[in-house]
Formats: structure tokens, sequence, C-alpha cells
């Protein structure tokens, strides 16, 4: 056992690519995620601009149906999966261990593997393209389109296991984050003293870990189906197609908030850091939080108003959609009026802010007209659907994503992103995605449905794509503005210094990048803005050596003492275990298709994988301190 345990230790570093590799750093994993969530946005853009182009006139044969249809389904399934979820990963990763004065996450190397795991399931998707088609039933892939009668080729099976192993990810990403935030949050920094990030963190964290196991179950299902003959979803032979849809959209629209809720805590750190005052009603809004998590579990047959469910079912179904508002609504009230009497600093952040709020405010409100069963009946599967969507998700994640690029990039580089280039990113941002989606709302109520692949000249559509479409290629090049400015800033970019906004929160008190072991010694937490608290009121302070405990009771002071937690500085080892568990993982999904014995392959690197990784040890005897 000496032997083994020897032959797995790991030099304390490498160097080089290799030690992206093999890196368990938060911070590092951070930036792979949110690298790698911009080159799959830009690819799930790609898709949306060669629709719009077939789009844009009656009668195009820009590509054919079938294309078509994977155009659609791949693209639903890359924004929402490979965009918007890893890009509030690379910040959850990057920021939450600083937020709440931790030195590390709870597990440096499941940490690592969850984002292994996210590229191979990002993979395993997007070679579908080259491996005979990609999936074309859509994103929520109802039965029995996905059904082999209807279906036979291979899309639809690397849609089932790319998002099984997405799935995983996501799993190990969460039961991380509950575990940091809960156990490893800096003395006297109680669950109402924590960044209304970390809260938004650790509510979205929840939501995946009850919602991921029921998307789980569906698809094991049809991956049952499709692989050994079963009939869950064939009604010729006992099964029901609407058990699908019930499983779906279980999950499908918790999903929505575990998109949605990370923004809400992005713009609730940025908008008082530019108002130069509190957040307004912080209690409020974290509990609002809450509230929409638990909440957005029982709304989800507000999708399924048109399936014949019943006046009792759809009224029930329909209450709580329109309840579910009243939480999202208080936050809106609380970033207003947090604003309100507020001191201004209108930076590029600020700008993305404010517009996030008025553009999710849009989505908001055409969500509350999905809400009445009776108008749902007309907007269900029209483009009405298409634009309330994308209000949400573009109008709502997107821009407070970008805002939280611009807040918090000086942090992550060291540099500044510009500032002239921000705001024409944000100008060209916000008329274009007007122009691009409020015209669909016309579409929509004039009966153009969903996923149609051309229309005929006489439906009257063509004014109104065409002008969808020209507002796509403005969207697209205002993507195009924000990853130069980017690539120009991270080589040549103003220098940030620490804290370049009058930041707020533990994060601004490290250097920008911060060391690798975050902080020299864990700061003791005494107000709910903490660093603002310091430098403005002397609220916050270090103990010499180690950490500090609070007094129960005492206000504004501390009692030096040792906390075993923050003892001594301990980085974990680099390890290319994550990497070898993960890519099993790949190996056996694309056996599961190909051949059972890649299959007994993967699974057997999956399984070595992890025996090394339960035998390596945490940390070289030198880190310890030993």
């Amino acid at each position: 056992m000496a032997t083994i345990v020897q032959a797995l230790r790991r030099p304390t570093s490498y160097t080089g690519w290799w030690s992206w590799v093999t890196t368990v750093d938060h911070k590092r994993i951070g930036i792979l995620y949110g690298a790698t969530a911009i080159i799959f946005l830009l690819l799930g853009g790609l898709e949306a601009l060669i629709m719009r182009i077939q789009l844009a006139r009656p009668d195009q044969t820009v590509v054919s149906p079938e294309v078509f249809n994977q155009l659609f389904t791949m693209h639903g399934t890359t924004m929402i999966f490979l965009a918007i979820m890893p890009l509030n990963a690379a910040l959850f990763n990057f920021l939450v261990p600083l937020m709440i004065g931790a030195g590390d996450v709870a597990f440096p190397r499941l940490n690592a593997f969850s984002y292994w795991a996210f590229l191979g399931g990002g993979i395993i998707l997007n070679l579908s393209w080259l491996l005979g088609g990609a999936p074309n039933a859509g994103w929520f892939g109802y039965a029995n389109l996905t059904g082999t009668a209807f279906n036979p080729g291979h899309g639809i099976d690397w849609w089932v296991l790319g998002l099984q192993v997405l799935g995983i990810a996501s799993l190990a990403s969460a039961f991380n984050f509950i575990v940091t935030i809960i156990n490893m949050r800096a003395p006297g920094m109680t669950l109402m003293r924590m960044p209304v990030f970390a809260w938004m963190t650790l509510v979205t964290s929840f939501i995946m870990i009850f919602a991921f196991p029921v998307i789980t179950v569906a698809l094991v299902e049809l991956m049952f189906d499709r692989f050994l003959g079963t009939n869950f979803f064939v009604p010729s032979a006992g099964g029901d197609p609407l058990l699908w849809q019930h499983l779906f959209w279980i999950f499908g629209h918790p999903e929505v908030y575990i998109l949605v809720l990370p923004p809400m805590g992005i713009i609730s750190e940025v908008l008082p850091t530019f108002s130069r005052k509190p957040l307004f009603g912080y209690p409020v809004v974290v509990f609002s939080g809450i509230a929409i998590g638990f909440m957005g579990f029982g709304v989800w047959s507000h999708h399924m108003f048109t399936v014949g469910l019943g006046p009792v079912a759809n009224s029930v179904f329909a209450i709580t959609t329109m309840a579910i508002a009243i939480p999202t609504g208080v936050k809106i009230f609380n970033w207003i009026a947090t604003m309100w009497g507020g001191s201004l600093n209108t930076k590029t952040a600020l700008l993305f802010a404010v517009g996030f709020i008025f553009t999710f405010m849009m989505g908001g409100i055409s969500g509350v007209m999905h809400s009445m069963a009776s108008s749902d009946y007309q907007q269900q599967d029209t483009y009405f659907v298409v634009a309330h969507i994308h209000y949400v998700l573009f109008g709502g994640s997107l821009l407070a994503l970008f805002a939280g690029a611009y807040y918090w990039f000086p942090k992550i580089t060291g540099r500044l992103l510009h500032e002239g280039l921000g705001r024409l990113h944000f100008w060209l941002t916000i008329v274009a995605l007007n122009v691009t989606f409020f015209p669909m709302h016309f579409l929509g109520l004039d009966g153009m449905p969903r996923r149609i692949y051309t229309y005929d000249p006489s439906m009257g559509w063509d004014l109104w794509n065409m002008v969808a479409t020209i507002g796509a290629f403005m969207l697209a090049v205002s993507v195009l503005v924000f990853v130069f400015n980017l690539v120009t800033s991270l080589r040549r970019g103003e220098r940030a210094g620490n804290d370049p906004w009058d930041g707020r929160t533990l994060e601004w008190t490290v250097p920008s990048p911060p060391p690798a072991h975050n902080f020299d010694t864990i700061p003791v937490v005494r107000s709910r803005d903490a660093f603002w608290e310091e430098k403005h009121r002397r609220a916050i302070a270090p103990v010499a050596g180690g950490s500090g405990r609070m007094d129960p009771g005492e206000e504004g002071g501390y009692r030096p003492g040792h906390d075993p937690r923050h003892s001594t500085i301990h980085m974990p080892s680099p390890s290319y275990l994550p990497v070898v568990v993960a890519l099993g993982i790949v190996l056996a999904a694309y056996g599961l298709v190909y051949h059972l014995a890649l299959a007994a392959v993967g699974g057997a690197i999956a399984v070595a994988g992890l025996y090394g990784w339960y035998m390596e040890p945490a940390s070289e005897p030198e880190d310890t301190g030993q």
C-alpha cells in the first residue's frame, strides 16, 4: 500500500498546458469553464444565425428541413447547457470561495472532475454533427419524436448520453458548492452576512440536486426505449408520451431558475457597488430567491395547458405560475430602490445591470400572460413563446452575465475591460436584442408556429422575419465586440489594482488576480458588506498568524483565537485523475452506441481513475506544514 501511495504522489505544481489539465485550483477551473462556455456561446449563436438566414424570406432553401431541425435542437441545447449554465459555473468557481473568505472549495478534485465531465458532455453533443447527424427533436425531446420508429439515427442517442454526462457534471458541482458555502465561510460570516451572489449559488445548487435526478430518470427511460426495446413512451405498447412531458418539465422549469438565479445574484452585487449604497432590503432579496427556488418546482404544467389535463389542473398551475411572479417582482423593486438616491457610477457593468432589469421585466410580463390557460391556447408553440424565452434568457441571464464580466474581469485578470468598447457592446446589444426578439411577439400573435423550416409568402410573415434576421446579425456583431474587448484587454488592458470599483465584498481584499491560496490570513467578518465596512468604518479585522473567532453577542469586536479550519495554508496537489475519470465516462457513452466492448473499456478506465483518486494523497507533506 505504501508503494501505491508513493507512486501516486504528485509534484506540487506543473508548468505549461499540463498545469491546466491537472489543475484543481478553483480559480483556474473557473477560467476553463468561462473560456469553454464562450466558445459554445459562439457556436450556438452561429446555429441561430443560420436559422435566421433560412427564415429571412419565404421559401428559402439555405438548409434542408432535416438540418434545420438539427440546428434548432442544438441551438437550444447549447445555449442552455453549454453556454449559460457553464458561464454561471465559471463565476461560482472563481468567486464564491473568495466571497465567503475560504481558501479553497470543499472538494477540489471533484470540482476539476465537474469541468472535465462538462467538456466531455459538450464534445458528445457536438461531435454528433460529424457522426451521422445531430439530434433533431428539439431541446425538449418530446416523445414520440425521439422514438426509434420515427428517429432511427444516432442523433437522439448522442443527445441522451450527452445530457446524462452533463448532469453528472452539474451534480458534482452542486454538491461541492453546497458543502463549501455551508462549511467554509470565514469566521463571523453568518448566512445573513453572506453576499447575495453566494446565496443564489447555494439556492441554485439545491435546485440542481433536486431537478437533475428527474431528468436523469427520463433520459434513462428514453435510453432503455432506444437501446433495449422497452416502451415507456410508446402508446401502442402501453406507454405514455405525456410521462416524458411531466418528467421533462418538472426538471425544465426549475432549470429556468438554475439559469436565472445566479444572474440575479450578479445584479445584487453590481447595483450596490455602482450606486454607492447598500443593497435595499437584503433579507427580502435573499428570501425571495429562496422562494423562487422552492416555487419553481410547482409550475411545470403551465407548459402543458394544451395537452388536456383538465380545468382543475390548469387552474392550479395557472395560480402557481402567477404566484411565482411575486418574489421576482420583489427583487426588481429592491434593485430599483437600491439605485434610488444613490450616487450612480455609470460604468458598463451598471449599464448592463439596468438593461437586465428592464428586458427581464418584459420577459416576465409575457410569462405572466402564459400563466392564463385561455390565452396560452393561442400562444402555445408560436413565436410568441420564442420571444418570451429569449427575453428571459438573453435579455435576462446573458445581460447580467455581461454585467458580471465587466465587473469581475479586473479581479480575474488584473486588467480592466475597455470602457469605450464596453459601451458600444451595451448599446449594440440592447438595440439588437429588441430588434431581434420583439417582432417575434407579432409573428406569434399572427399564428406563426415555432420550429418551422419555411413559410408561404401569403402568410404575411416575411417583413417581421426579415427584421428579426437583421437584429440577429446585429447581435452577432455585439458579441464579437465583446470577444474583441476580452482578447485585447487581456493583453493590453489598463491595470486594475486590487479594488477598482470600491467594492463591498471580500474578493476585493486580495490582489488581482488572486494568489493560489486566496487569503494570506482568513478575515474575520463583522458586517454584511465586509470590505466596504473595513474601508469606511473599520468593521473587519484580520488576526495575525491565523484567524479569530467572534464573541457571541459582541457587536463590533472580536476575540483572538485559534480556528483549526484555517490554521495553515493548505493547497491540494494537482491531479490528472479527474480527467481520467471523465474520459472513461465519455468512452463508455460512445461504447453504448458503437460497441459494448468500448463501453466496458471506458467503465474500467473510470473505475481505475476513481480508485487512484481515492488512494491519491490530498497534498504533499510539505503543504500541510508537517
